[in-house]
């Protein structure tokens, strides 16, 4: 059993002994912190709550209904939704706040609660610190049986979220029509498979293979969208003479792509593909994070703009994104950013602006996707002892590469001409993740091996 408290959100595995997993008891918990937080926060007592498909959605639901009607609460209750949706809807509902029932990428067992503030964006460090605080110390006060909150149904978002998407100006419905794509759609059983379909029909695609569209939560696979997890919407696609496959995570904030001849696009890739198409028609400055590949920021400078790099972590990339007004940002995990919709990655923003570049391309996904810098990240970790001083350890990295361009706005990034190494601590556990890149395989591993010795000889290991 795992429960994971962070600033971000609550998450752990179904089960188990209070405090030692996602139970009904931490649930009600840390709903009845978030609550209180948005009442005094805000003076607002309205939360939009969503969620994806997953098997103990609504058992989560439930509870977290129940509670925040216990602090007197109106609750918006989006049913099965997405995480961007849940993010429209909670500006568009005049809400303090909102609560989305997914735990992303992770398996079946896990749940977890992502918390919105009133804008809809996930709330900050010095937010989620308050609710951990709040949470331990139990100071609620719940309403009198006069004064419970109510709960609104509300269906509607599907719709309201799909016509936003339309109404995007870099959006083309009619060039999308006109190439008359065939799609795979991998929905992983979850609510993709109720909002990728409904998107793709409102987009004009009308030559759609469904794959894993029935929103129960079983998923069929590991349902992290890696290129080891789609080897059957590869098959298919080749089967099927498709033009691409499309691939959403369960709550539908990631996307990556399947060319034609079943290769990934890669999920580095969907970022700068739409970058580079927002970049052609209206110029301004990018944002990723700091493991993000380099190809992100050659596509931009090629433009004349320019390139920010920001801590990892969705939040961080969107303060970044406003500091330096970024028209478009997001992560190497296949997460896009658009300001002109809103703050958060969003799967759907992602699939109209891509198919319109698709379109407006004119030649094949592969093609497209040569088109671009070509790098290869190599993804290590190393498991160090609790009592180890990772601090210490990353200032003897620095001070031995301190001639190279640096940055430590998390952890230690060291750049080498086009090259580059990002060691950073991991928040759950005693490991130090290191990401490289490179033009090709073999100069990123060498490059992560090289650091890796760097770091065994500071510890003596």
């Amino acid at each position: 059993m795992t429960l994971i408290k962070s600033i971000s959100g609550i998450r752990g595995t179904i089960g188990g002994r209070a405090g030692a997993g996602l139970t009904p008891f931490d649930i009600v918990k840390f709903t009845a912190a978030f609550g209180s937080w948005v009442v005094n926060k805000t003076g607002n007592k309205r939360i939009v709550l969503g969620r994806d498909a997953r098997i103990s959605g609504e058992m989560v639901n439930n509870l977290v209904i129940g509670t925040l009607q216990g602090l007197g609460i109106e609750v918006i209750d989006l049913g099965l939704s997405t995480t961007p949706t849940v993010e429209v809807a909670v500006p568009d509902e005049n809400a303090g706040g909102g609560i989305i029932l997914t735990a992303s990428h992770n398996p079946k067992q896990w749940n977890a609660l992502k918390l919105l503030n009133d804008s809809g964006e996930f709330i900050s460090d010095a937010d989620g610190k308050e609710v951990l605080d709040l949470a331990e110390s139990a100071d609620f006060d719940f309403a009198e049986v006069d004064k419970l909150g109510k709960v609104i149904k509300n269906d509607t978002y599907l719709q309201k979220h799909i016509d936003k998407v339309l109404a995007l100006p870099l959006v083309d419905v009619e060039a999308i029509k006109k190439a008359d794509f065939k799609v795979v759609i991998d929905c992983v059983n979850s609510t993709g498979g109720i909002f990728i379909p409904a998107l793709l029909k409102a987009l004009g695609v009308s030559k759609v293979v469904e794959l894993y569209c029935t929103p129960d939560g079983h998923f069929p696979h590991n349902p992290e969208p890696l290129p080891e997890n789609l080897t059957e919407i590869s098959k298919e696609v080749q089967k099927q003479h498709a033009d691409l496959g499309i691939v959403v995570d369960p709550d539908v904030d990631r996307l990556c792509f399947v060319n034609e001849d079943g290769s990934m696009f890669g999920e580095e890739y969907t970022l700068v593909a739409v970058a580079d198409y927002v970049l052609k028609n209206t110029p301004g400055n990018t944002v990723s994070n700091l493991s993000s590949t380099r190809a992100l920021r050659d596509v931009t400078e090629k433009a004349g703009s320019s390139y920010h790099a920001s801590a990892v972590g969705e939040v961080n990339v969107v303060n970044r994104m406003k500091a330096t007004q970024a028209i478009i940002g997001g992560e190497g995990n296949g997460g896009i950013i658009y300001p002109e919709s809103h703050y958060g990655r969003d799967a759907l923003v992602g699939i109209a602006l891509f198919l319109t570049h698709l379109a407006k391309f004119g030649k094949s996904i592969s093609v497209l996707r040569a088109s671009y810098p070509q790098y290869h990240i190599s993804k290590n970790k190393i498991t160090l002892t609790p009592e180890m001083d990772i601090d210490y350890l990353l200032k003897q990295v620095e001070e031995k590469y301190k001639n190279q361009p640096y940055s430590t706005i998390d952890g230690l990034k060291i750049e080498f001409d086009k090259t580059w190494v990002h060691l950073r601590r991991s928040n759950t556990e005693p490991i130090i993740r290191i990401y490289s890149e490179a033009e090709n395989e073999t100069i990123a591993e060498n490059l992560a091996n090289k650091i890796i010795s760097d770091i065994k000889e500071i510890l003596h290991l």
